[in-house]
């Protein structure tokens, strides 16, 4: 039975859910879940968790993430992005300078309109349904934060696209970011490209392609290419550790507290075979596991 997380370097063109369906066929195994959606216009990092690894989403989905985006200037689309009808266009002439002021209004906690071709409900509807139909509803600000944004390149002296690296907190709309620096600018912009470096503590250096996924699996060794889901709490900061012998690894399994000599706070547990059991929580000298990740 297939357990662990996988990072995939997601192609243009697919869903996030196209990836997870993939693997629900190479690995047999339909637990399977992803920490934040792509675009298909988008490529790059996917941390895709297998089996009882999916109970390792809620926490995953709310890392922070970034992005490697194309800003092209001078263009208004009902998408936001490259990809659709193009609604109005501007001439756009921008520095360097220009542009690079205009960033440091876009750093920090900022609040942000959810773009109408956006899966956000509404009434029961996504928002891309009813941008389909070509109804627009008003839609409330989010608070998001950008923790880091930088031009890596452009057009010199002066020109349209321009290339930015983003570090932005979960439900960040990127394309909606290139739209507004654009409003702000005066012409206008839209996302030409996006590519994800960094999600869930995992970069590009981990990921896989699905022809690489897909070549192990012809050869019998597609679960070679899961990482155990402690990997993800490991990178995630958590240092606490703590074993447990067979009788309390007995008792933990079936959902009693056990006694415990660590120091207080969440803990990583683990089994004295070295089997990683769970997110634990010390108190009182009691261990408890709170978040199980053993096949019941």
């Amino acid at each position: 039975m297939a357990n662990g997380i996988i990072i995939i370097d997601k192609p243009q063109g697919w869903t996030s859910m196209d990836v997870c369906g993939k693997l629900r066929g190479v690995f047999h195994e339909r637990r399977i879940g992803h920490a934040g959606t792509l675009d298909p216009l988008a490529t790059g990092v996917l941390p895709v968790f297998v089996g009882r690894a999916t109970r390792a989403v809620e926490f995953a989905a709310e890392s922070r993430k970034e992005y490697i985006a194309g800003l092209k200037l001078g263009v208004i689309t009902n998408t936001q992005d490259m990809t659709g009808e193009v609604l109005e266009e501007r001439p756009a002439k921008v520095s360097r300078g220009q542009l690079l002021a205009v960033l440091d209004r876009f750093t920090g906690e900022i609040q942000q309109i959810p773009p109408m071709y956006s899966a956000i409900k509404r009434n029961g509807k996504k928002l891309y349904e009813l941008a389909r139909k070509g109804q627009e509803v008003e839609r409330e600000p989010r608070t998001i934060h950008i923790y880091a944004l930088s031009m890596l390149g452009g057009t010199p002296p002066e020109g349209t696209d321009y290339l930015l690296q983003v570090v932005c907190s979960k439900g960040t709309y990127v394309r909606t970011l290139c739209h507004d620096i654009g409003q702000v600018l005066g012409c206008g912009g839209a996302m030409s490209s996006l590519r994800r470096t960094q999600a869930a503590g995992f970069d590009l250096s981990q990921a896989v392609t699905l022809d690489q996924v897909l070549a192990a699996a012809e050869q019998g060794r597609a679960e070679d290419l899961l990482m155990p889901v402690d990997e993800y709490f490991v990178r995630s900061g958590w240092t606490g550790r703590a074993a447990v012998r067979p009788a309390a690894e007995k008792r933990l399994r079936n959902g009693a507290e056990v006694s415990s000599s660590g120091k207080e706070g969440e803990v990583l547990v683990y089994s004295e075979r070295g089997e990683f059991l769970g997110l634990g929580a010390c108190k009182g000298s009691r261990l408890r596991l709170v978040k199980s990740f053993f096949e019941v």
